[in-house]
């Protein structure tokens, strides 16, 4: 069973340094390419994210930024545990920063999730619940919603997607005034969410 871990692992740093040279975007990214993911096969927890904000580019860090302090708080979990790729997965719809728009980031380049996603994904066969992240990452993981879904309606249905999904609203301070309308999110499903993060941790 060692070798064949050791041999998985293998395979994924090997898709590990394919994405890091990756520059499918790259005419389109204002900062150039800066992949940010966390990935290993024996990850348990998937968080399927949307795409770096410049602060994450910077670092090369996925969520170290006021978004995923937030994100730590709402899972119950450190640094110590969000970090480690062997219990926590981390996989955005786009790996590089997009750039700035009118009225915040732009959305992940759509070229990234093509050329990727079932590619990393068909790795990760050990993961148990898949947090999913904003409309992008809804999109993508819940297949089925009707393409003018609103995230409110499905965050608001997150029981029938259990055991293996929950669907959440981006962690990000702009989202304060969603999370003030929406009190029941933070009394109902961040407790159950807590205790299921917990159990399969």
């Amino acid at each position: 069973d060692t070798k064949d871990l050791q041999e998985k692992s293998r395979i994924m740093k090997k898709l590990l340094a394919e994405i890091e040279q990756c520059t499918v975007c790259a005419p389109h990214l204002p900062l150039g390419p800066r992949p940010v993911l966390q990935v290993s096969p024996q990850a348990r927890i998937l968080i399927a994210a949307q795409a770096p904000g410049r602060k994450v580019h910077e670092t090369g860090i996925p969520f170290y930024d006021a978004s995923g302090d937030r994100l730590r708080e709402w899972l119950g979990v450190d640094h110590q545990v969000f970090y480690n790729a062997r219990k926590i997965a981390i996989l955005p719809m786009g790996f590089c920063y997009p750039g700035r728009g009118k009225t915040g980031d732009l959305p992940p380049r759509p070229e990234c999730a093509k050329t990727w996603h079932s590619k990393v994904l068909a790795h990760l066969k050990n993961v148990r619940l898949t947090l999913v992240i904003g409309r992008y990452a809804l999109a993508y993981h819940i297949p089925h919603l009707k393409h003018n879904f609103t995230l409110t309606a499905v965050v608001k249905s997150w029981r029938s997607y259990l055991p293996g999904i929950i669907p959440l609203p981006h962690p990000s301070p702009r989202n304060s005034i969603w999370l003030k309308r929406n009190p029941w999110f933070e009394e109902e499903v961040l407790p159950a969410m807590r205790k299921r993060v917990e159990d399969i941790l």
